[in-house]
């Protein structure tokens, strides 16, 4: 699914217009990016958590010349899903 799909099922189950439906769709991608980006969590109960992690700064190998490159340190975004959705995953 992506995301003009999520925006029609969102708008089939609620009533809202297509344009309605994909501005409140936006509204959360929006939200929740703004908060992991200021390094909060988004807790969604039963359905998961989005949080940041720290990467540490490593080194590594190009595998075409076996050369050691240095890896920088960076955040990731992580995502944990909730115990409801993955009972409803898992029928």
């Amino acid at each position: 699914m992506n995301k003009s799909e999520l925006s029609a099922a969102v708008a089939s189950k609620t009533g809202l217009t297509q344009a309605q439906a994909e501005a409140a769709v936006n509204g959360v991608i929006d939200a929740v990016t703004d908060t992991l980006k200021k390094g909060g969590d988004v807790r969604l109960v039963g359905f998961g958590t989005f949080s940041v992690s720290e990467r540490a700064a490593t080194t590594g190998r190009n595998p075409r010349t076996g050369e050691t490159i240095k890896i920088a340190a960076s955040k990731q975004a992580k995502f944990k899903a909730g115990q409801a959705l993955k009972s409803a995953v898992n029928g």
